[in-house]
């Protein structure tokens, strides 16, 4: 017995028709009849009435139409619990702009192998722009993008912030500018600048800040982690978000270090994003999960961090 052969009985039944049924399973009519009649052989029961007027159930199919309809919807189930398996087994790709990659990042991707050992992760270093692009051609499943506050969220994109800090100056401690408690513009002016590329926020913030003005000289580069070795090699100093330098494996070393900048009522998101969509495979979503889990640990131990400091002041 195949699972074909109940689909078959099934559709002449709904449809009345051995040739309609034929029709919408596109076989040929004398195929499904002999499809058909080798089950009734099998079970050695009459499924069918045949008249000229069209196939009916029999009084035997009608008595075995329940089990019938009970096998083929256990069928489907298999088939669903199957595809599920296949997706959460499937790869997981995420875009990122290379932000929070330490404190963030890499303690979710470790978290996630544990509990999905199967399942792949690619991270792919792109600006925001490819990410969305990826986003919404599906390329990405995740992203991990930049937002100024009051920036527009695309449309069909679901947004989840994640972090929310301020830009800071990423500078060697032995730049005259860590002498500094805050960097102005015109500090910033006076040494290499090493720019984020067009299509990062923090070239639009950078641009921005700087109104036009030109740097005593300037590099541009592609994402968070190669302006911080630019930094730490001793090329010059970069704006970031505070939560890309913080805790970075470079800064924790005391290689390189930060200074917020005069302008303080900027603040930029951390924002993860993802295509609004009907089904989302389970792999992603539980790394989504997995990435609002850890922010929220982040935020929680921020504001511990905030609460014992002005515990020592008053003391």
């Amino acid at each position: 017995m195949r699972t074909e052969q109940l689909e078959y009985i099934a559709a002449v039944t709904r449809l009345g028709s051995l040739r309609r049924a034929a029709d919408e399973l596109r076989l040929s009519q004398p195929a499904l009849s002999e499809t058909v009649r080798n089950l009734e052989r099998e079970l050695g029961v009459d499924l069918l009435e045949r008249k000229r007027s069209g196939a009916t159930m029999s009084a035997a199919g009608r008595e075995l139409l329940p089990h019938i309809v009970s096998v083929l919807e256990a069928v489907d189930r298999l088939r669903a619990a199957a595809g599920e398996q296949h997706r959460i087994s499937r790869m997981v790709r995420v875009g990122t702009v290379n932000a929070a990659t330490v404190p963030l990042l890499i303690p979710v991707l470790r978290r996630f192998r544990s509990a999905h050992p199967v399942t792949q992760v690619e991270v792919v270093g792109a600006q925001q722009t490819e990410i969305q692009r990826g986003l919404a051609e599906g390329g990405f499943d995740l992203g991990l993008v930049n937002h100024l506050d009051g920036d527009d969220v695309p449309a069909g994109m679901e947004s989840t912030e994640l972090l929310r800090g301020r830009p800071v100056v990423c500078l060697r401690p032995d730049s005259p500018l860590a002498r500094l408690r805050v960097v102005g513009v015109e500090d910033l002016l006076g040494v290499p600048l090493i720019a984020m590329r067009t299509g990062y926020v923090m070239h639009r913030y950078v641009h921005r800040l700087l109104s036009g003005r030109t740097p005593a000289f300037s590099y541009s580069t592609d994402g968070a982690e190669m302006g911080k070795l630019m930094v730490a090699e001793g090329l010059g100093a970069t704006v970031l978000p505070d939560f890309s330098v913080v805790g970075d494996p470079l800064e924790r070393s005391g290689t390189i270090t930060c200074r917020p900048i005069a302008d303080g009522t900027t603040r930029v998101l951390l924002m993860l994003q993802r295509r609004r969509a009907e089904s989302v495979p389970r792999a992603a979503r539980d790394l989504h999960a997995a990435f609002v889990r850890r922010a929220r640990e982040l935020a929680e131990a921020a504001e511990a961090d905030t609460c014992r400091g002005l515990h020592i002041k008053k003391k």
